[in-house]
């Protein structure tokens, strides 16, 4: 039997007393792109980061690659929402990707040049390379999300954790990345990722994940994502009816 890149069970999260997540059970097999996708106040930023420790769940647990969070971590990365970043801490692009090397090294080592041409060939991946030396506050919103993924990239984990990566970037930026994320799948890496455009969700994702507040139906991209899913999980949504309509 094959092992899920990630599995939780029973996960429920309340903000002061607010539900925001019931009993979710989700789970994403090794290898591809899984797509969250929900409405506004749905909980799919809460439930990656109740997965990754970084909010704590009333009920439930997770696992990564059949085990805990702990035993696993280099295995896993993070990208969060651009708009919880301080751009304006004192720091370059290629100093940024770099970060992405600090896991590996530890506490006591300092990254030295093997380290920074790993961050070079990142943001040649992710087409930052001619903004390596620029101050990260003086980017665009596009090139801010593509050097925090190939930060992502030079830590080089097997599954991959992105709130919405698309959120107000540039379609150049936005076509950079997702061929990015297409190479990660094709190389066997996982890849979870909040996603709020409906229209482009196919284009990209393998398996898709219909959330709000609960799991209404998880699966391979064409089998899931279909009217009936979509009208369940955004109810009466005007975004959800224009873009059914138009696809109809």
């Amino acid at each position: 039997m094959k092992m899920d890149a990630c599995e939780t069970r029973d996960l429920s999260v309340a903000y002061r007393e607010e539900p925001v997540l019931r009993r979710v059970n989700f789970r994403v097999p090794v290898g591809g792109i899984m797509g969250i996708v929900g409405p506004n106040g749905a909980g799919k930023s809460t439930l990656i980061k109740a997965m990754l420790g970084l909010v704590t769940p009333l009920t439930g647990t997770s696992e990564f690659f059949g085990e805990s969070l702990n035993t696993v971590r280099n295995r896993v990365g993070y990208m969060p929402q651009s708009a919880s970043v301080d751009w304006d801490f004192p720091t370059t692009v290629v100093d940024l990707a770099t970060m992405g090397t600090y896991g590996a090294l530890g506490w006591f080592r300092r990254p030295g040049n093997a380290e920074r041409k790993r961050a070079m060939d990142a943001l040649e991946q992710t087409g930052m390379q001619d903004f390596a030396m620029r101050q990260i506050g003086e980017l665009s919103g596009g090139q801010k999300q593509r050097a925090f993924l190939a930060r992502a990239l030079v830590q080089a984990p097997d599954l991959y954790f992105m709130d919405e990566p698309f959120q107000g970037i540039d379609a150049k930026s936005q076509d950079a990345m997702i061929g990015v994320l297409k190479e990660l799948g094709a190389q066997g890496k996982t890849v979870v990722i909040v996603h709020h455009h409906l229209g482009s969700v196919l284009d990209f994702c393998d398996h898709v994940t219909l959330l709000n507040k609960t799991i209404v139906a998880s699966g391979s991209g064409p089998e899931t994502f279909t009217t009936e899913n979509i009208r369940a999980t955004y109810d009466s949504s005007n975004g959800a009816e224009t873009f059914l309509t138009a696809a109809e």
